[in-house]
């Protein structure tokens, strides 16, 4: 029996003979909720706004309660599916998604909507590391499953970029209700079909469940998330309500690593973290998320406010990036084939760096065909670096911590994006108050005021009106696009960074013996087929099948060749791209 034919039956069974890629269109399906929710929201501030009421803190936790919620439980029910199945937690994930968007659509208060997107947090965090550890499952050939992560990073990116133009359109079309009924015709169709062709599978059922080490990870990742976000809407870094919920986080986090280190039944195998092509790529992930949504947000305000673009017009302006990362997801496995994680990943971060240093040349007036390119640049480079690495993390990690590994690299995700903003965010604001410190004709008072931000300004000089504030709106336009050349020229850095740091990746995509993935066993509760006989698997180490057939109809040359000349295998002969190697590569 061939290696293809052997990793096919395998696949097959694993999902117990339904069609592996309609399970992915599931998966894929079950992402684009989580990913529109995480965006969907942001145009229709206003409207709730309008309608509910709220006060500046609701406000603030009816925009984050989803996100935060979310990534706090990654690991809790990334790990809980391992322990119990994941397709079960999937489920489960779907009927609670269901249940609090239709409370959300119909919110009469702003408690109730904040406790409805509290509610879609944890539907989400229930969703998103099963959608990976299933695929993980579903797909054992690496070379198969290289192209479903391709197509699950390109529904990630549409989900995050096409969020605020459907958002757009249903508030102007209909009531702020109505960007979460959008999600209960989708979960109509996957629940049931969900129920019908998603195999159950589990890891390492050893031991008891870590109840307080899961709960510890989710107020640790709270913490950290809660507190950099705080930074990221200009607070300051001692702060009360930056400073203590970051060394909260960070100290329950290191508490939960040090007792996972010490159960004998961990939820996460801290070893993982161990191997350079584990960790190093969960580092690419946050890098790449840490450029790439800053860079949006900033990239939103330049369109919108310097050159005066409709929240519309903005978006379609953006459609090119989320084309761009669709190719990008398409085409990842050819890639990654060709020329293995480490050049793909370190390429994919050296590309996006030089769409960061072409918008540099922007200014004040609007350049299309500049702004074009370079949006194209950045979501091709991006998505490549976001393949790359989850690709190489997922392929690394032992099967049976399929959930444990998912759930790490959507925290690291979503980490990323709330150091983006943070970062990037404080950098700009940096590069921007100064040169509006002194305006002439213009108070200190307003000056101040103009310094938080160019809407703001724009506020003041509206206000102002005269001569005064023609010069505070001029000096804010020339002072923020100045602040955005900064800001890129720092985020051309960390993306360099982030290259050099790829180089430790493995050279080659390294494909594992049929039906194994890095030396791990298959995940239980999987089936899978039957065994071929030994004769036909057992070959020695890095001899493929088709050499050995041709090995057999070769005569032996050595029984005619004298001792002293006896011939010896010619080891350049050898593929050694298929053969199994440490981490390193």
């Amino acid at each position: 029996m061939t290696g293809t034919t052997t990793a096919a039956a395998r696949s097959r069974a694993a999902v117990g003979g339904a069609n592996r890629w309609v399970v992915l269109v599931v998966l894929c399906v079950s992402l684009l909720l989580v990913a529109l929710d995480a965006t969907v929201l942001h145009v229709a501030v206003p409207s709730v706004t309008a309608d509910l009421n709220p006060s500046g803190v609701q406000l603030l936790w009816i925009v984050d309660a989803y996100p935060l919620v979310c990534a706090a439980l990654l690991i809790l029910f990334g790990t809980l599916g391992d322990r119990v199945g994941r397709r079960r937690v999937l489920l489960l994930g779907y009927g609670l998604f269901a249940a609090a968007s239709a409370v959300a659509a119909f919110a009469g208060s702003p408690a109730v909507l904040i406790g409805a997107r509290a509610l879609l947090g944890v539907g989400g965090a229930m969703i998103m590391p099963a959608t990976l550890s299933i695929l993980r499952a579903v797909f054992p050939d690496r070379r198969e499953r290289a192209v479903a992560i391709g197509v699950w990073t390109a529904v990630a990116a549409v989900g995050a970029a096409v969020g605020p133009v459907l958002g757009g359109f249903l508030v102007e079309h209909f009531w702020w209700g109505s960007v979460f009924l959008i999600n209960l015709p989708l979960l109509a169709v996957i629940l049931p079909l969900g129920r019908l062709v998603l195999p159950e599978s589990k890891g390492s059922t050893d031991g008891p469940w870590d109840v307080l080490g899961a709960l510890m990870a989710a107020a640790g990742v709270l913490g950290l998330v809660f507190g950099v976000k705080r930074l990221g809407a200009g607070e300051g870094p001692l702060g009360p309500t930056t400073l203590v919920p970051l060394c909260a986080g960070a100290a329950l986090l290191v508490l939960f690593v040090r007792r996972q280190r010490r159960r004998a039944n961990p939820l996460i195998d801290m070893r993982m973290f161990a191997r350079p092509t584990f960790s190093v790529s969960i580092g690419c992930i946050v890098l790449a998320m840490l450029a790439l949504v800053g860079l949006e947000l900033i990239a939103v305000q330049y369109l919108q406010l310097v050159l005066g673009l409709s929240p519309l017009e903005t978006g379609l302006r953006l459609l090119p990036l989320t084309f761009a990362a669709m190719a990008a997801g398409a085409t990842g496995s050819l890639t990654l084939r060709r020329i293995g994680p480490r050049r793909m990943v370190s390429w994919g971060f050296s590309l996006t760096a030089a769409a960061v240093l072409l918008l540099v040349m922007m200014g004040q007036h609007d350049r299309p065909g500049l702004l074009t390119a370079a949006f194209v640049l950045l979501g091709f480079g991006v998505q490549s670096t976001l393949f790359g690495a989850y690709e190489s993390m997922l392929s690394e990690a032992p099967a049976d911590q399929a959930g444990g590994a998912a759930a790490i690299g959507e925290t690291s995700y979503q980490l990323g994006a709330g150091m983006g903003i943070a970062l990037l965010g404080s950098v700009m604001n940096a590069s921007y108050a100064p040169a509006l410190a002194s305006v002439k004709g213009v108070r200190t008072s307003d000056s101040t005021a103009a310094s938080q931000s160019l809407g703001e300004a724009y506020q003041v000089a509206d206000r102002l009106g005269g001569p005064a504030g023609d010069s505070l709106r001029s000096a804010a336009r020339h002072a923020y696009v100045h602040g955005l050349h900064v800001t890129l020229l720092v985020s051309a850095a960390l993306l360099l960074l982030g290259a050099l740091a790829a180089l430790r990746l493995p050279r080659i995509m390294e494909c594992p013996a049929p039906g194994t993935a890095a030396g791990a066993p298959e995940p239980a509760g999987t089936s899978t087929a039957p065994a071929a006989p030994e004769a036909a698997v057992r070959e020695p180490a890095g001899v493929i099948p088709e050499q050995r057939a041709q090995e057999r109809h070769v005569p032996d040359l050595r029984k005619a060749a004298p001792p002293e000349k006896e011939q010896q295998p010619d080891p350049s002969r050898r593929r050694p791209a298929l053969v199994p190697r440490g981490p390193s590569g």
